[in-house]
């Protein structure tokens, strides 16, 4: 297999309902944030929708440089015909191009369109040279009876991604020299130079301002959804069957854009994609090929990022559109991107970089875009760093990382010990760690809209302790192991962590875990939530096995989904069963019951821990998910979907643990099924 193209073809049925047709969206990444996305149809729908979304030197950070092209064809002797969707000002869609769509596919993870007018063949590519701030769009006349000519008018409205659309456009000016061609417009944003290689061009200077496009995503969040884009002209391409012309747009200089010609950048990016899916360990590239591109676009070098003195600066990108690199969800990302995919150099690196940024016993939560500082508003991120850590060492016995780690993890303990930032501590009276301060929302249930944390969870939640417990096991293991002098009695403190959450998180009346305990109105929670299934699922457990069982049929009672976990139990007074409208009503959903498909990763682990012989019912719980793949972002998995059939998708089109839990809970059926034994409480 590792030799075969990979293609998913998503064939658009000719009778397909056209708002379904624009909500199927592609993405391809560049290896340091910035990327290309919109719709298959080509309608943008999003402010972050572009052809190049440029990840810039910080304060900028990542900016939409170049948003739409309009794709005409004439045929010899017929009509004009507009091939990108537009939507007119009444909202009425116009697909154009869409009736002559015969083929959507991702080759190789790359998206490759082919339209069919009349017999006249017309193909069309997408590539970002890896690391560079440059998207190449290739033109290609498959069949036909003679020469057509193509035109193709690029629009833009230089803004940071975040921007509202409706953002002032700034004044444009276009200078051209022989065919290079650069716009300049806010002296904020750098020059988007633009060049057309192909036998016989034109470019016509026709100033257009459009100024009423309509972002109907935009709108159904309850953002500002109206905005202008400007375009300096058109290009006129004429093209013979077989030959190629390939829109080049950059923010680089031109010696880079020179550097590295289409045919070449084709040519590196398929041998960079062939060389992830050998280097993949086989059950993955024999089976599941198409996740380990689906992985590639989340592992990033970041711009402006500060790593150790002589060290790789590598993170990951938490989900497209619209995260940064978040400390939580690349630790508990880090085993399927990285790990099960053979990348073991850049989880190293990975780790070492967030070693570097610990302030007071904690790794960052989130990077912001365009700025090199982290922010430390979360408990479990760094707990999870010691689970992260874990599995590194697991897949490749680093222990030169480990050493060089142990010192940070140790100063970590003290300061969970002796108390942290936000009310992070551990309690002198059983050990189990709290956490909360007013108006933060600090553990991975965290949506706030203005002063309203919609889930506090302020207390001792039931994760963090799990984590807690797990982290004491792992230090004290690799200090025994390296013999390294820790300063907290590990081995009576995880004993006391271990009697106190298993006496004190047990709710008899459900047979489950509290959510909370000691929670800040003085009770305990019994909220039936999903983060109870970590108590099962670790490789340390601190629950007692017997009380796995009743903790993981809950769960699949209530909880679980075809496509992952529910966040409430449904019947609960708070909640929700769809995720949408304004921000207010998506995020008091957010973890509300809205399902999360990256928690199909622990349930699995801990049925297959409870239930060792029921391997094929979990390998069932991960069909959904794999069909999911020619849905919503192709090749990708949603961050979210709403709690009920038809569990649309929702949230970010590409999330990374997502798809970083399918990878690794396939592994972990394969894993079973192949041994006949239930995954190791501790390796």
């Amino acid at each position: 297999m590792s030799g075969a193209t990979v293609v998913r073809p998503v064939t658009p049925p000719a009778d397909a309902d056209p708002v379904r047709q624009v909500q199927r969206e592609w993405l391809v990444t560049n290896g340091i944030g910035g990327y290309a996305s919109g719709t298959v149809s080509g309608l943008v729908t999003r402010r972050y929708h572009g052809w190049l979304v440029a990840a810039l030197p910080n304060p900028t950070g990542r900016a939409v440089m170049l948003t739409h092209l309009s794709e005409q064809l004439r045929l010899p002797d017929g009509p004009r015909v507009e091939l990108a969707a537009e939507e007119t000002e009444t909202g009425r869609l116009q697909l154009h191009g869409d009736r002559y769509l015969t083929d959507f596919s991702l080759v190789d993870g790359l998206p490759r369109w082919r339209y069919d007018i009349d017999g006249t063949v017309l193909e069309k590519r997408v590539v970002l040279p890896h690391r560079h701030n440059t998207v190449h769009v290739t033109y290609r006349l498959v069949a036909g009876d003679g020469d057509v000519l193509f035109e193709l008018r690029p629009s833009m409205h230089f803004r940071h991604y975040e921007a509202a659309v409706n953002s002032e456009l700034a004044r444009y000016s276009l200078l051209a020299i022989d065919d290079r061609y650069e716009i300049v417009g806010d002296p904020f944003f750098p020059p988007l130079r633009m060049r057309l290689h192909a036998r016989d061009t034109a470019f016509t200077h026709r100033p257009k301002t459009i100024s009423h496009v309509v972002h109907r995503a935009e709108q159904s969040r309850g953002y500002d959804a109206r905005g202008p884009l400007w375009s300096p002209g058109y290009f006129q391409i004429q093209l013979q069957p077989g030959e190629e012309a390939t829109l080049v747009a950059s923010t680089e200089s031109w010696e880079v854009i020179d550097g590295h010609p289409p045919d070449e950048v084709e040519t590196a990016e398929q041998a960079r994609r062939a060389r992830l899916v050998r280097n993949a360990p086989a059950p993955l590239c024999n089976d599941l090929p198409e996740l380990v591109f689906a992985a590639d676009q989340f592992i990033v070098e970041p711009v402006g990022r500060e790593a150790a003195a002589g060290d790789e600066v590598r993170s990951v990108i938490a989900g497209y559109h619209w995260f940064t690199d978040w400390g939580r969800d690349t630790m508990i990302s880090l085993e399927g991107l990285c790990l099960l995919t053979g990348r073991h150099r850049e989880a190293g690196s990975i780790l070492r970089m967030f070693a570097h940024h610990v302030r007071d016993g904690l790794i960052p939560n989130l990077f912001p875009d365009g700025d090199s500082h982290g922010l430390y508003h979360t408990a479990d991120a760094t707990l999870w760093f010691f689970h992260a850590i874990a599995r590194y060492q697991h897949h490749t016995g680093d222990r030169e990382t480990l050493r060089l780690l142990l010192p940070v993890l140790d100063e970590i303990v003290a300061r969970h010990v002796a108390g942290t930032r936000f009310g992070i501590g551990a309690d002198p009276a059983d050990g189990l760690l709290r956490a909360g301060a007013p108006g933060l929302q600090l553990t991975w249930m965290d949506a706030k809209v203005d002063d309203w944390v919609v889930t506090p969870r302020r207390g001792k939640p039931v994760e963090i302790n799990a984590l807690w417990y797990q982290a004491l096991c792992l230090l004290d293991e690799w200090a025994a192991k390296e013999g390294f002098t820790v300063n907290v009695d590990l081995t009576s403190l995880r004993e006391t962590v271990r009697e106190s959450f298993n006496r004190r998180f047990w709710y008899e009346p459900g047979s489950y875990l509290f959510d909370v305990v000691d929670s800040e109105d003085g009770g305990d929670d019994a909220t039936l939530r999903p983060n109870q299934v970590l108590a099962v699922s670790l490789p340390r457990a601190v629950l007692h096995p017997d009380r796995w069982s009743p903790v993981v049929d809950a769960a699949a009672r209530h909880l679980l989904t075809p496509l992952g976990l529910r966040t409430l139990a449904p019947g609960h007074p708070d909640y929700k069963a769809r995720y949408d409208g304004d921000i207010r009503a998506r995020d008091s959903a957010y973890h509300q019951g809205t399902v999360w498909p990256w928690l199909l990763g622990p349930f699995i682990d801990a049925w297959l821990k409870t239930y060792p012989q029921r391997r094929e019912e979990a390998r069932a719980m991960v069909r959904g998910l794999h069909e999911h793949l020619g849905e919503a972002g192709i090749g990708s998995l949603s961050e979210i979907f709403d709690a009920e059939e038809p569990f649309t998708a929702r949230g970010c089109i590409a999330q990374a643990w997502s798809v970083a839990e399918l990878i690794r809970a396939t592994a972990s059926v394969a894993d079973a099924e192949r041994t006949g034994s239930n995954p190791a409480v501790v390796d």
